[in-house]
């Protein structure tokens, strides 16, 4: 008697455990890529080099002007088309970060936080105040 199996998805070796555990996780190359593991572990390392050019480029932005964060991330989230352990510091940030966005949002920490801004801003205002009185407008350089 034969057993008629309508599961489209390879079972076995083919298919890895991250696939089992969580099916948001693993591989999206395209499934023709996926079948030949020379074609598929070349695109691994490409998906790898650019994801690493773009967090390169990324780290070089954090100390000169542009958006050093948001190329990191882009470039994780180039890594996470590709390798699992992308996925997953992908996701505990966006956890972190939901964290505390929510944190920031309650209304005893926006209190302090407004509290700590404003007494900074005095401190600010009072040491400008006492630069004006002591030098007046005068820059302490010359520019001749």
């Amino acid at each position: 008697m034969a057993v008629r199996n309508d599961n489209p998805e390879p079972e076995g070796p083919e298919q890895s455990a991250a696939e089992t555990t969580d099916p948001g996780l693993g591989s999206k190359a395209p499934h023709f890529i996926r079948r030949s593991r020379p074609l598929h572990l070349s695109w691994q390392v490409a998906i790898f080099l650019v994801g690493l050019a773009v967090v390169a480029l990324g780290v070089v932005m954090l100390p000169l002007p542009g958006p050093g964060w948001v190329v990191i991330f882009l470039g994780m989230g180039i890594w996470a088309t590709e390798f699992v352990w992308a996925q997953l510091v992908l996701r505990w940030t966006k956890r972190k970060v939901t964290e505390a966005a929510q944190r920031a949002l309650d209304p005893k920490v926006r209190r302090r936080n407004i509290i700590i801004t404003s007494i900074g801003l005095v401190i600010i205002a009072g040491l400008g105040g006492w630069y004006l009185w002591k030098y007046g407008l005068t820059m302490p350089w010359k520019l001749s």
